[in-house]
């Protein structure tokens, strides 16, 4: 796993759970779990701050990383779809991005296709893409946040026709892939979870164990964000390994849980205990 990556976890699924700031030498030993050296935890840690997902603190002689307002949102937004199990009731319409970005703006036209992507649109033809799910004001605030206003329309229709709304999914998404890769995580975590819940007797993880596995669990998770679009029961296949996926993530997450957390606070120190003395 890669620290950047491995670090947005922690802050998601931990650190903005704990007044939103962590030391850098708690992130270092929280990340030395899983092999990562401290020179790499540093380096990853300096990228995100440039990047505007976290912000930088002295207290002292200590440095403590918080999110920043971007870097919440970002991640309150990927819990909102990482914990919300099962597929959901269509309301039949198609929410629409067109845009037009000239040649000369080609990186915020990059920008702007995978923020979509990972929003859950797909790709019908060049410049429109579409989801059958009503967060159009999501991308509002990105275009607004990133000056495009000029550049891209929004629209919500009926599809009337040719091919049914299956075949547009098709058309825009490869479920093929995606079901592949729900079924390889199923094959990773099953027998984690058979194991926990008694069938391997001589197995009980101590607490830094089941927060190394618990982390793994949500970090892998976490990848269906940008590949998934979290399509409505009705456009879904009638059989369909997302659903075991989901159902799998959640009985493996509450019997990690609590030992994970243990051992999350046992290392955490923010910086309001630094305020405190």
């Amino acid at each position: 796993m890669r620290p950047r990556s491995l670090l947005f976890t922690i802050f998601g699924e931990y650190v903005r759970h704990y007044g939103n700031d962590i030391w850098i030498g708690s992130l270092t030993q929280l990340l030395g779990a899983f092999g990562i050296r401290e020179a790499a935890v540093r380096v990853a840690v300096s990228r995100m701050q440039r990047q505007g997902w976290i912000a930088g603190e002295k207290h002292g002689n200590r440095s403590f990383y918080a999110l920043t307002p971007k870097g919440r949102k970002r991640l309150d937004e990927a819990a909102a779809r990482i914990y919300k199990f099962g597929a959901h009731r269509w309301d039949g319409r198609w929410y629409m991005v067109q845009f037009s970005i000239p040649e000369s703006e080609r990186e915020r036209r990059d920008e702007l296709r995978k923020e979509l992507q990972f929003l859950g649109f797909g790709m019908l033809t060049n410049g429109l893409w579409l989801s059958p799910n009503p967060i159009l004001s999501l991308v509002h605030d990105y275009v607004e946040e990133h000056g495009l206003k000029p550049y891209v329309e929004f629209f919500v229709a009926e599809h009337r026709g040719y091919a049914d709304d299956r075949e547009l999914v098709r058309r825009c998404w490869n479920l093929e892939e995606i079901e592949a890769a729900y079924r390889r995580f199923i094959e990773r975590f099953r027998p984690e979870l058979d194991r926990l819940e008694g069938r391997d007797p001589k197995w009980v993880p101590n607490d830094e164990e089941a927060f190394v596995l618990k982390t793994i669990l949500v970090h892998e998770y976490r990848k269906f964000l940008f590949i998934d679009p979290d399509l409505p029961a009705e456009l879904l296949p009638d059989v369909w390994a997302g659903d075991e996926a989901d159902a799998l993530f959640e009985r493996l997450y509450q019997a990690l849980h609590p030992a994970s957390l243990r051992h999350f606070e046992r290392v955490y120190e923010g910086s309001a205990a630094q305020v405190k003395r």
